[in-house]
């Protein structure tokens, strides 16, 4: 399994460089250079502290959800490298591979894959959550694309709500359950759907939102100071304009489900960016800097992180067999 998944990082690599290589051409490479040469260097360390700050407030949601779901004997350092190992996974298609993230706490706790499969879910369900919202924010500046922003809030807000009716995904279950190979599973099935319900019922919704709107939103600022660094005249409009380019690429980039969204968030970026920033200085070759810059500090730093996190994590020997999976978690009171 972790040899399958070297693989998929090495050629989600192989793809990124690909994707550098694309836009130097298309932006020309002498002018991009020359680009990256007037950028402000200087801003470099707080670009990276926020993005740190971002990893951390998500380190926060996944202690939440690993204390509501139940999971013990899982050390704060243990935690932190399974957590971050997950964004090597970031160059698998759709970030698949960060529910590996359950596979090391099972090797670590002996807790069931069937209660923390769920925490990655609810993991990336508000992170999209929370990047929907910034992006909602940064549409304050502009007139257009409410009509679709609407409607994916709406489905989402409809996801959430029937995932609450037990009744209904109970009937759900039950018409998977005349297949065959789903007939064989639905326990397991069955204890993925209760722990995912508990997720993301209200309080911890409210919870896993409200922490990932906030980390998120600094990597907003952190591009915000990358367009400052390229001679971009800093103001309101400027923040709700990388807050919205930020969120719509990083929606798109996901929705294309190729590895880190390589080539769909650089080129929505980028384009997103001409049609929204009104200044002189930005140019077609300024956006196609400012999107690499952005890649390099909240995509490829983290899987520099994610790499040795995970060179870590893979080493450890399994403490136990898995404990019973059909237990469930309990929840403090309130």
């Amino acid at each position: 399994m972790l040899e399958q998944l070297r693989r998929r990082v090495l050629i989600g690599l192989a793809l990124g460089i690909l994707v550098v290589g694309v836009i130097f051409v298309l932006a020309d490479g002498g002018a991009l250079l020359d680009a990256f040469g007037q950028f402000d260097w200087r801003l470099t360390v707080p670009v990276l502290l926020l993005v740190l700050l971002n990893y951390a407030l998500r380190f926060l949601k996944w202690q939440y959800y690993l204390r509501l779901s139940g999971v013990e004997g899982l050390d704060r350092r243990s935690s932190a490298l399974i957590f971050l190992s997950g964004f090597s996974m970031a160059m698998t298609p759709g970030k698949v591979g960060e529910f590996l993230k359950s596979y090391f706490v099972r090797v670590r706790t002996s807790t069931p894959l069937t209660r923390t499969v769920p925490v990655v879910a609810a993991e990336r369900v508000t992170d999209a959550a929370g990047i929907l919202v910034l992006a909602g924010v940064g549409l304050l500046a502009f007139r257009s694309g409410w009509p679709a922003f609407l409607a994916i809030a709406g489905l989402m807000a409809l996801a959430l709500v029937l995932l609450q009716r037990e009744s209904f995904v109970e009937r759900l279950l039950g018409l998977l359950g005349r297949v065959g190979f789903v007939r064989r599973r639905m326990d397991s099935l069955r204890d993925l759907y209760h722990s995912s319900r508990m997720l993301l019922g209200p309080r911890p919704l409210a919870v896993a939102l409200s922490l990932s709107t906030l980390s998120w939103f600094w990597e907003c600022v952190a591009f915000f100071l990358i367009l400052v660094g390229l001679d971009i005249e800093p103001s309101w409009q400027l923040l709700l304009a990388a807050t919205f380019v930020f969120s719509a690429s990083a929606w798109l980039g996901g929705a294309s489900m190729l590895p880190g969204g390589l080539g769909a968030t650089e080129a929505s970026a980028a384009a997103l960016l001409v049609l929204t920033v009104d200044d002189p200085a930005m140019t077609g070759t300024v956006a196609a800097a400012a999107t690499l810059l952005l890649r390099f500090a909240t995509l490829w730093f983290g899987v520099f992180i994610g790499i040795i996190a995970l060179w870590i994590v893979a080493r450890w020997e399994p403490v136990g067999e898995p404990v019973r999976g059909g237990e469930q978690p309990e929840i403090a009171a309130g």
